[in-house]
Parts: structure tokens; sequence; C-alpha cells
């Protein structure tokens, strides 16, 4: 089953840094960016949640909660925040149960060799909750401005 616009919160509840556990039902009454990258300490996903990272203010003021989510495990997730200095939550989904919810696996391939990674997307909850918009295949450069105008345009 794929998220579709209009959907609520999964009840997914994931270990993350700081040896806390999130709720993701628990995140309803805020806005919420969860987004899904492929793997801690790489250029693209260091860039990426550099950008998060530095816009966090912004998410803030419009009343939205950051998460990210990888299939790395905590200790990862905790390297790489401390090593960048990342100011936001990351869950670690090394079961894939989250990934697989929503529909973010995907095969690629590198120097020939084909495998199945997470392809980067970004999901916008509303204060409800709900689904209101998704970008798959996400590309870098200018990709937190988008999101962060999505969100302030959100209820």
């Amino acid at each position: 089953m794929t998220m579709q616009i209009g959907d609520s919160l999964p009840d997914f509840t994931l270990p993350a840094n700081g040896g806390q556990d999130i709720s993701l039902p628990a995140q309803a009454g805020r806005k919420l960016v969860l987004y899904f990258y492929p793997k801690d300490n790489t250029s693209g996903c260091t860039l990426q949640g550099e950008n998060f990272r530095d816009a966090k203010a912004e998410f803030e003021a419009a009343g939205c909660r950051i998460l990210g989510v990888s299939r790395d495990s905590v200790r990862k997730h905790e390297n790489f925040i401390a090593k960048y200095d990342f100011n936001f939550d990351l869950l670690a989904d090394t079961d894939e149960a989250l990934c697989q919810h929503f529909d973010v696996l995907k095969e690629k391939s590198m120097y020939g060799r084909k495998y199945i990674g997470v392809d980067r997307s970004t999901f916008l909850f509303d204060s409800q909750g709900k689904l209101v918009r998704e970008w798959r295949g996400v590309k870098v450069p200018g990709h937190v401005d988008e999101v962060l105008a999505a969100a302030q345009d959100a209820d």
C-alpha cells in the first residue's frame, strides 16, 4: 500500500537518536516533514540534511517539525548528527517497514550493479496529520526551499 494524498500519518513508532522512540501518529497537531534519504554520511544526504538544518528555524516558524528517515542504525544516525550538527531527529528504519509503507525502495544501479535503495523522497503532513504533498525522486538543490514554501502554505 502506497501513501496517498489525504492519508493519515501511519501507525509507526521507530527508534531515533538520543535513545528515544518517535511515534508518527503522535506528531499530529503540528505540521510534519518526513524525508527519506539513502544513507548517512554520503554527499547528497549530507547536503540535504545541512539544508534542512539551516532552514529549521523557518520550518518551526511555520509550525512544522522535520524528521529524517533512512535504513541506517541509531548509532550511525547519532554519528551523522554529531558530525554535521543536525538539529532535528533521524529515525532508524532498519527493517525497512516504513520505507515499504511509503514505497520509497527502488531498484538502482551503480557501476553496473543493481541493488534496492531508498529513492530520495519527502512527505508533508498538515497539522491534522494528513498527507498534503509528496516529492519523489528528489534532487537536493532547491528542494528544501520548495518544501518550506509548501509547509508555510499548509494549514
